[in-house]
């Protein structure tokens, strides 16, 4: 999502520490002349995610008894020297549950972020796909920059705790310019640990990725499951390969066409809808809603709990304060899925009464910290892929001119993501492109679908997204719901369209509408 690094994080992310070093996944070996196309995978039992990934436990055995597997892809480091030193991208898979002889290929996942680790979120949500099992082997992987697949690294632990408990929206000369110093700070710390790998973690250098292990999997077709920045990915791909796409779903869709400055003010306006029908839904029930009376009273009291938080923290996850920065965050991760809402409204009614720590522990999650204060490498590969793809580098004087706008799309996220757009700024390595290109003919049908009620990336961008793949190309299906995604929120006509299209190659008529 073309957004401030603080709202791109995708919201199922386990945390865990960083890398302990850049080379971890680059390789000088004596392969400069190999053909990358051919090499052979060795699926192995999966180990436990490494620090960088999120930490934790090995992945458990679906249903069934189906152990997940885990091998290493050879990719170049540079795709313009592909006979050049090489990168390790870390996979995981699932083999299929139905007979040989009706499986169709691999059907490969990205989750979004960027930056988070397919290899620890595809086990999380294993079973959710069963039923495409049924014709196909799961994989999913860590993109380049990511995990354990030549992970950025930028600051360590204590660092990344300051980073975060900064004032992010500045209201003053000298708070500016402490958030730009802190910036820069970060910024430098990505050059100098991981300096080799930042002018290479671009999303069309992931597309590639993603060609290359099509072939090392053998299949002539990808197939492809992309959720979030998923779609920006699966976009890039089927632009790049067009005739090499499959079957394809893309879901909570970004919108291809926007700058940076477009999504995060659309972001603005998402998460505020998404704040709104919080508020609505607490207010109408039948019990009284313990953070407000009325939809727009429980709006006012998160105001005023964010401006007092903002002259005076309170306690939250000791040794650390709740501060306005990390409330606004906590209360953002809570608005990627309805089913935390009931986790928004308690950390809101413990907040009320000075406590801060369900609140921080939402906040922790979306920055990928874990319980132990340690952090996976989501916040860096997330920076250094967007600043790697997005061309705009932004100034306060281009925050302060937009600040209006952002402030009418959203009283409470305005700022905070008007603010944001400058953590590119200082940034080593030059951006791609204002927007990525996704136009796509010659394509297979890919199908786009869009959520309605989705705060991180508005229903807007799917109609979007299916006009830029191209006529024929992208066919748009809209769930009226709530969070971030459809698939995932177990509606059954969405499960329908999608699993009759990646199974049957049945493609819903465009405009199909599920509620």
């Amino acid at each position: 999502m073309p957004t401030p690094p603080r709202l791109r994080a995708a919201a199922m992310t386990a945390a865990a520490v960083l890398l302990s070093s850049l080379m971890t996944g680059c390789s000088d070996d004596d392969s400069k002349d190999e053909d990358l196309t051919a090499q052979k995978l060795s699926w192995k039992e999966c180990p436990a995610p490494s620090e960088s990934e999120g930490g934790g436990n090995a992945p458990s055995p679906l249903p069934g008894g189906t152990e997940w597997q885990c091998a290493t892809m050879k990719a170049p480091l540079d795709w313009d020297e592909p006979k050049g030193d090489t990168i390790g991208i870390a996979l995981i898979r699932a083999r299929t549950s139905g007979a040989e002889s009706e499986r169709i290929g691999s059907l490969i996942f990205n989750f979004g972020g960027p930056g988070g680790s397919g290899v620890t979120t595809l086990p999380a949500f294993g079973e959710d796909y069963a039923k495409l099992r049924t014709r196909y082997d799961l994989v999913s992987f860590d993109p380049r920059g990511v995990g354990r697949s030549a992970g950025v690294k930028c600051e360590d632990d204590q660092q990344l705790d300051a980073y975060f408990q900064q004032d992010a929206t500045p209201d003053d000369a000298a708070e500016r310019t402490e958030l730009l110093d802190n910036t820069k700070q970060f910024n430098s710390a990505c050059e100098k640990n991981s300096g080799r790998t930042l002018p290479h973690v671009r999303t069309t250098d992931a597309a590639r990725d993603m060609d290359l292990m099509r072939q090392v999997l053998g299949d002539d077709k990808l197939y492809y499951f992309g959720v979030s920045y998923g779609t920006e990915l699966g976009g890039v791909y089927a632009h790049l390969f067009p005739t090499k796409v499959g079957r394809a779903v893309f879901d909570a869709v970004v919108d291809p066409t926007q700058t940076p400055e477009q999504g995060s003010l659309g972001q603005a306006k998402g998460f505020q809808l998404a704040l709104d029908n919080f508020a609505q839904d607490c207010t109408s029930k039948v019990e009284d809603c313990p953070v407000g009376d009325s939809p727009q009273d429980v709006k006012d009291r998160i105001a005023k709990l964010l401006a007092d938080l903002d002259r005076k923290p309170i306690p939250g996850v000791f040794p650390r304060e709740l501060t306005q920065t990390a409330a606004t965050g906590g209360i953002a991760q809570a608005l990627y899925s309805k089913d935390f809402w009931e986790y928004l409204t308690q950390g809101l009614e413990e907040a009320y009464d000075g406590d801060g720590k369900v609140l921080m522990l939402l906040s922790d999650s979306m920055n990928g910290r874990n319980e132990n204060g340690q952090y996976s490498n989501i916040t860096a590969a997330n920076v250094a892929i967007n600043c790697a793809d997005d061309k705009a580098r932004y100034t306060t004087g281009d925050v302060e001119t937009r600040l209006p706008e952002f402030r009418s799309a959203s009283p409470l996220f305005g700022d905070y993501l008007a603010w944001g757009m400058v953590s590119c700024t200082d940034w080593p390595v030059a951006g791609a492109a204002d927007h990525p290109d996704v136009s796509a003919p010659g394509s297979a049908p890919i199908l786009v679908v869009g959520n309605t009620g989705d705060p991180a990336t508005p229903y807007e961008g799917a109609k979007k997204m299916a006009d830029a793949l191209g006529r024929g190309v992208g066919v748009e299906l809209t769930y009226k719901g709530q969070g971030h995604g459809a698939y995932d929120s177990g509606n059954k006509c969405v499960h329908q369209a999608v699993d009759s299209y990646l199974l049957a190659g049945t493609v819903p008529s465009a405009g199909t509408v599920c509620s």
